[in-house]
């Protein structure tokens, strides 16, 4: 039950990179408009989960789950019944806010029901393999209803398993909540997403458009009122966040691993989907089935490191399984259009999603199990809200980046033959390109694509360094941490 709501957000992240083609030939967003549908839903479940997980803590950890449960089956409705971009972006916000209470709910209740540290970090493996699950099940669902179905489809697939949980949850999830906790500081939540919002705002300005005094401000204003919110946490007797668990080296480094290692997941997952259906041609279904052996890779690795974790060091394991993602995104940045290219994508992925299932159940218990019971929910919250906003930021990022390769590329490649109206459509997307590419002359589609290749190339390139700086640093950082034992884990100063 506990492992449901992981299970839909795998499913919803999956079906909607499968629906984002024939979204954008119905609703045909712009560039930025099709970034923020993806990504929206990212910083909203970002901004909101800290104050989620507190609230939990706070109400009841069962409760806030049921809430949040029905409110992300009226936001998927209210997604799926959009007829233009600005509102589809609207829902995804909503629906957003709704994930948020989600994710760390089920996560606190897990450590409170599994007291042990290798039965959490296991539990906590297998919680995060679901994801993996709704991911690889999601592409072959999702294909088959949108092979007969509108792309609304994607978001009603959530309905059946909203129900489930409300109907089940009652009756075999137990319920807790935090003593003494006090009243949830509403100025802090305000300061928190006022601290939040605001960065992520700006980081998309520069990833798109460069430095400019829009983002520099944004930038600077959310910093100004993030030391504005720490200040106050460090006042309240019942802070939102404890900023006493940050003293924990495992506690930072592991958040710092699953926000970096997103990063490189989020960018280069969108990338990989758009290119298996508009540059191979694979209609969303075959796309799904290619990409059903990554998602299989990340759930073998969340059942087998915690496992792992029992005899080699936690961040040897880590670092040994980015090491494998490293391999995985230098062999993407070496695609190009030739006949293995589908096979080059499949496999590299496999790789790029062994250190994701890794990190995702290594990490999250490194930050769970520094937590005491009663912060279960905030621990959890800041776990699932460097995960989300690192998928958020890789998809901004690295899809700007591919953009403006892509752009970069296609500049000189206009003739007279061709509109202003198809001028405008072939140098703002690849997509853009494909939904005129009957009107086009000859070669120009070709050349798109081979623009967007280069961008995707240059993206896997940057994950690749990143990543590999990553690895290091959670060999190096971990060290001390030692082997998850029966009763408690060991470590060396």
């Amino acid at each position: 039950m506990l492992a449901l709501p992981t299970l839909l957000l795998g499913l919803d992240l999956t079906l909607l990179h499968l629906a984002l083609p024939a979204l954008a030939l119905d609703l045909r967003p712009t560039s930025a408009q099709a970034l923020w549908i993806v990504d929206a839903y990212g910083f909203m479940i970002a901004g909101f989960l800290v104050t989620m997980g507190t609230l939990g803590d706070r109400i009841g950890r069962r409760k806030l789950l049921m809430i949040g449960a029905a409110a992300f089956g009226v936001a998927s409705v209210m997604a799926a019944s959009s007829t233009s971009a600005t509102q589809l972006i609207a829902a995804r916000a909503v629906l957003g806010v709704a994930g948020a209470t989600l994710m760390p709910s089920t996560l606190a209740l897990i450590s409170n029901m599994f007291l042990q540290p290798h039965q959490r970090a296991l539990a906590i493996g297998l919680w995060a393999t679901m994801f993996a699950l709704g991911m690889a099940a999601g592409p072959v669902v999702g294909g088959v209803l949108l092979a007969h179905h509108g792309w609304g489809v994607a978001f009603l697939v959530a309905l059946p398993v909203v129900g489930l949980l409300l109907v089940a949850a009652p009756f075999l999830l137990p319920e807790y909540r935090a003593p003494q906790q006090g009243r949830l500081d509403l100025p802090s939540v305000a300061l928190s997403l006022l601290a939040l919002l605001p960065v992520v705002y700006g980081v998309k300005q520069i990833a798109k458009g460069g430095i400019c005094i829009d983002a520099v401000g944004a930038l600077f204003g959310g910093l100004v009122f993030a030391l504005l919110f720490i200040r106050r946490q460090r006042q309240l007797s019942h802070p939102l966040i404890d900023l006493g668990l940050f003293a924990s080296r495992a506690f930072s480094v592991a958040l710092v691993v699953l926000l970096v290692g997103l990063v490189g997941v989020g960018g280069t997952m969108l990338l990989v989907t758009q290119y298996l259906q508009l540059v191979a041609g694979l209609s969303p279904l075959a796309a799904g089935l290619w990409m059903g052996p990554p998602a299989l890779a990340m759930l073998v690795a969340g059942v087998t490191a915690p496992l792992l974790a029992r005899r080699i060091r936690p961040g040897h394991v880590m670092a040994g399984a980015l090491g494998l993602s490293v391999v995985g995104y230098l062999m993407l940045s070496q695609l190009d259009r030739t006949p293995d290219g589908i096979a080059l994508v499949t496999a590299s992925f496999s790789l790029v999603y062994l250190g994701l299932g890794t990190i995702a159940a290594l990490g999250t218990d490194l930050v769970v199990g520094a937590a005491p019971p009663d912060k279960a929910g905030s621990a959890s919250a800041l776990s699932e809200t460097v995960q989300e906003l690192g998928l958020a930021v890789g998809i901004a990022t690295l899809g700007s980046l591919t953009t403006a390769v892509y752009r970069l590329r296609m500049t000189d490649q206009f003739d007279g033959a061709m509109t202003q109206d198809l001028q405008r459509a072939v140098s703002d997307s690849l997509a853009g390109a494909t939904s005129v590419a009957n009107a086009l002359p000859a070669g120009v589609l070709e050349q798109a694509q081979a623009a967007f290749i280069a961008g995707l190339n240059a993206a896997a390139a940057t994950s690749a360094v990143s990543i590999a700086i990553l690895a290091v640093l959670a060999a190096v950082t971990l060290r001390h941490v030692g082997v998850v034992a029966g009763d408690a884990p060991t470590a060396r100063a």
